[in-house]
C-alpha cells in the first residue's frame, strides 16, 4: 500500500482547475441523484431559443448537455474563476457558446428579458432578482443546487460542530426566495446522497478543489487530522459523507 506521504505528495501536485472530478475514479464516489440533471438539461437547451448557463465552472456540465442534443441559436455561460474561466472558453466556444467573465454578482451582464432559459449546476448563490429580470415572460430557470449540511461528516472533522452552516442551502428557503423574486416554483426535489472517500489523497484533492468546503485549507494546517483520517480509512474502510443535492424550477409569469 502507498504511504501517506506519497498519497499527500501525489494529491497536492495534481491541478484542481476545472470542475472534472475524473481523476478520483476509484478513490471516490459519489452517488447521482436520480433525476439526471445533465440530460434533463439537454432538453430544455433544445427547446429554448436563446439560453444562459451561471456559474458554468468549467463548462463541463454544459457541454454535456449540448453534446446530448442541446443546441439553442443563442447560448452564453458566464464564469468568475480565471482558470475554469480558460476552460470553459476552450471547452465551450466550439459548441456555439459564448463565455462571459463575471464576478458571481448582480448585476448580470445581460439585458432584461434576453433568455427563455437560465440554467446553473451547484451555484455558489442564486441571485434570484437577477435570474427573474433576464428571463423573458414564460421563461424558465432550471437547475441543481447543493443542499444543507453537504458532505458535513468531512466538514466537521476538520472544523467541529458548524451548527448555523448546516442551517444554510435549505430547498424551502430557496423556493420562497424564488417566489419572492417573482417566479413560480413548479418543481423542487431534494435528495442525500452516500458518498465514500476510499484514500486520504481523495480527501485532500477533495479539498483543494471545493474550495469553500474547509475554507483555507491546506496539507501543513491539517497535517494532524490528515494523517488520523488515513489512519482511520486503512484501519475501517472508506470514510462516509452524504452529499445534498435538490432540484429546482421556476417560470416566470
Amino acid at each position: 500500500m502507498r504511504t501517506f506521504e506519497e498519497l499527500i505528495a501525489e494529491a497536492e501536485s495534481v491541478s484542481v482547475d476545472g470542475w472534472d472530478f475524473s481523476w478520483l475514479e476509484g478513490r471516490a464516489t459519489e452517488e447521482r441523484p436520480s433525476w439526471g440533471y445533465q440530460r434533463l438539461l439537454a432538453g430544455r437547451l433544445g427547446a429554448a431559443t436563446a439560453a444562459l448557463d451561471v456559474q458554468t465552472g468549467g463548462g463541463e456540465v454544459l457541454a454535456g448537455a449540448v453534446r446530448l442534443g442541446g443546441r439553442p441559436p443563442v447560448l452564453a455561460a458566464t464564469e468568475s474563476w480565471p482558470p475554469n474561466l480558460a476552460r470553459a472558453t476552450r471547452l465551450l466556444h466550439p459548441l456555439g457558446a459564448v463565455v462571459v467573465a463575471d464576478p458571481d454578482e448582480p448585476p448580470l451582464p445581460f439585458a432584461d428579458g434576453a433568455f427563455d432559459l437560465v440554467s446553473s449546476r451547484h451555484p455558489v448563490r442564486a441571485w434570484w432578482t437577477e435570474i427573474a429580470r433576464v428571463l423573458r415572460p414564460g421563461g424558465t430557470y432550471f437547475a441543481q443546487h447543493v443542499g444543507p449540511a453537504s458532505v458535513f461528516e468531512l466538514v466537521e472533522y476538520f472544523l467541529g460542530p458548524q451548527p448555523e452552516a448546516r442551517e444554510g442551502r435549505r430547498p424551502e428557503v430557496e423556493g420562497a426566495e424564488a417566489r419572492a423574486a417573482g417566479l413560480e416554483v413548479v418543481d423542487l426535489r431534494s435528495e442525500r446522497l452516500r458518498t465514500e472517500f476510499r484514500d486520504i489523497g481523495a480527501v485532500v484533492y477533495f479539498l483543494r478543489k471545493v474550495i469553500w468546503m474547509v475554507p483555507g485549507f491546506t496539507v501543513e494546517a491539517h497535517r494532524d487530522r490528515l494523517r488520523e483520517l488515513d489512519g482511520r480509512i486503512r484501519a475501517d474502510g472508506p470514510f462516509v459523507a452524504h452529499s445534498a443535492r435538490f432540484l429546482i424550477e421556476a417560470r416566470k409569469p
